[in-house]
């Protein structure tokens, strides 16, 4: 991170002459986190207030003297890096780095269903909890130290460079703490695609909000747009939807809704019922399988009970994944139920759940080979199957379609 000291207070003659620029050719004062600026209407005198000051009757030498000043320099160099550095030609860019450094601006909300939202993002501040509560000195004391934000599985940590500028660090958080240096480093935005392609496993991952990113990673020194477009890469649309949202203008699409505008092979998935659609989102759309808060349901009038999942970012439509998914169990569903008579110790049972269980939590490559009394365990579901299977497959000798079975002499068929 960037070492600025007393270079805080240094401003440069670029500020300096966008401010009297600013006040020469804008009738309007400035009016920017604790800043007042203005000049009279030739133009030749100017008057420049802080928290701290109030200075009038200036000069353009001497506006540009006290500028300089302690007091008043922190707020030019802090006006000048949003206003001309950020600027305001990207509104979701420019309300996420305002969040990364706690300067929240005032936000009216459209409707109740996005009011606080913005309180989902967990933000850690490093000796300046409540920053935008302070005036600009304050917060870049803090932003010295580094302020760091969450957002999915990634750490963003915003730190003060010289000039007012501010310099951005995007690792994952299991690496925190970790010196940079025993990270791989990277500096373009797009290296990003190759970091959240694969998991920890060399699989390929079709859901990039799936709580599977690598660590071991950073890149150390961004500026504002670099690290924007590295956190879009690694999380498509999260910042746009999480403002839009905090605006009150994020546009959801209901379950209903997406599954009637389906063609092709997946028009069938309108068909599914509301308890299922019940169960695709428990399935799919909670922490342990994706990042994203759910926001939509059903359908405007029904809501789903199943927990949409505590998330930074929202989700605003049934994702492709799920989609797909819903297109295998569309087909499942339409299966009559049947009732087969199995032979189970009550402890093979509990093995039968503590196995689907384990399978559905993803904690198969969690239990060792040692770990005998897991129900899931390789060498416990080995046995049960040697014990209980016959020879085509079926569980206790019970085929799964007793007509077929007794036409073709046996086999083993699930029938897709």
């Amino acid at each position: 991170m960037t070492d600025v000291g007393s270079e805080r207070f240094d401003v440069r003659d670029e500020q300096l002459d966008a401010l009297c620029d600013r006040l020469k050719t804008d009738p309007d004062p400035v009016e920017f986190d604790g800043l007042h600026a203005a000049a009279d209407d030739d133009g030749e005198a100017f008057a420049v207030e802080t928290p701290a000051v109030r200075h009038g009757d200036l000069s353009e030498s001497e506006l540009r003297a006290v500028a300089t000043d302690d007091d008043v320099a922190p707020y030019v160099t802090n006006w000048y890096y949003w206003e001309e550095v950020v600027g305001h030609r990207g509104r979701h860019r420019w309300a996420f780095l305002r969040h990364a450094e706690g300067a929240h601006d005032h936000v009216e909300t459209s409707h109740n269903h996005a009011e606080g939202a913005h309180d989902h993002v967990e933000t850690s501040h490093n000796h300046a909890e409540g920053a935008h509560d302070h005036a600009v000195p304050e917060r870049y004391d803090a932003l010295e130290s580094g302020m760091e934000t969450e957002w999915g599985e990634v750490v963003v940590t915003a730190t003060l460079a010289s000039g007012g500028h501010r310099r951005y660090e995007i690792r994952h958080a299991d690496d925190t703490g970790a010196d940079a240096d025993e990270l791989d480093a990277y500096d373009d935005p797009l290296d990003a695609r190759e970091i959240a392609t694969y998991d920890d496993r060399g699989r390929y991952r079709p859901l990039k909000t799936a709580p599977s990113l690598v660590s071991g990673w950073v890149f150390p020194d961004l500026d504002g747009r670099d690290a924007v477009e590295t956190l879009d890469v690694l999380y498509p649309a999260s910042i746009a939807n999480w403002n839009l949202e905090r605006e009150g203008d994020l546009d959801v699409t209901h379950w209903r809704e997406t599954a009637e505008r389906q063609t092709g092979i997946y028009d069938i998935i309108e068909d599914l019922d509301p308890d299922a659609v019940e169960w695709v989102a428990e399935a799919c759309c909670v922490d342990s399988q994706c990042l994203k808060r759910r926001e939509w349901e059903y359908d405007e009038e029904r809501e789903l009970d199943a927990d949409g999942g505590a998330g930074t970012f929202p989700c605003r439509e049934p994702c492709s994944l799920v989609v797909a998914a819903a297109r295998k169990w569309t087909k499942l569903e339409e299966e009559e139920t049947h009732t087969y008579e199995f032979d189970l110790t009550p402890s093979e049972k509990e093995q039968v759940e503590a196995i689907v269980d384990a399978v559905a939590d993803g904690r198969t490559e969690d239990i060792r080979e040692a770990d005998v009394y897991e129900g899931a365990n390789r060498y416990r579901a080995r046995f049960l199957r040697a014990k209980r299977f016959d020879e085509d497959g079926n569980l206790s000798g019970t085929p799964t379609h007793p007509d077929e079975h007794a036409e073709d002499g046996g086999g083993h068929d699930d029938g897709h």
